[in-house]
């Protein structure tokens, strides 16, 4: 019984010092004056796209804060998702964008991958996702006469 209320206890502090830490985080990236990335959109929904040609679209977003952002990296969740960015800081007021690729050869069918964002902005970790359908190609069929 005093392992199982001793058990009890452990749990509920750790909770408690995790609840604390995400509230301290929280609260220092609210007053920070760091590059604050304010994209359009989080998630892209391409609709049918056929398959073969790649699926590309350009992520846009604006830094709101008071200090260039630099992006450190931006990784797909697979090697069918590539993202790309101008590794150049931008500029509070200005605009960026990562360009996400998506590869629809032989990759029929619904489509749901993100890409992993991390920079030295607010919230230094931003997951964009792109979705969507890739129509099967239908292949010709070869006879030899």
């Amino acid at each position: 019984m005093k392992k199982l209320m001793m058990l009890t206890i452990c749990l509920i502090l750790s909770g408690a010092v995790a609840t604390y830490a995400q509230e301290t985080k929280a609260e220092i990236n609210a007053t920070s004056d760091a590059g604050i990335m304010a994209f359009n959109e989080l998630v892209h929904d391409y609709g049918e796209v056929p398959e073969g040609p790649m699926a590309e679209y350009d992520f846009v977003f604006k830094n709101k804060g008071k200090k260039p952002i630099v992006i450190n990296k931006a990784v797909g969740s697979c090697g069918c998702t590539v993202a790309a960015w101008d590794h150049e800081p931008v500029l509070p007021g200005k605009k960026g964008k990562i360009h996400v690729t998506y590869n629809t050869l032989q990759r029929p069918g619904p489509i749901s991958k993100q890409v992993t964002v991390m920079s030295d902005a607010s919230e230094p970790v931003i997951v964009l996702q792109i979705k969507g359908n890739v129509k099967f190609k239908v292949m010709g069929m070869v006879t030899n006469k």
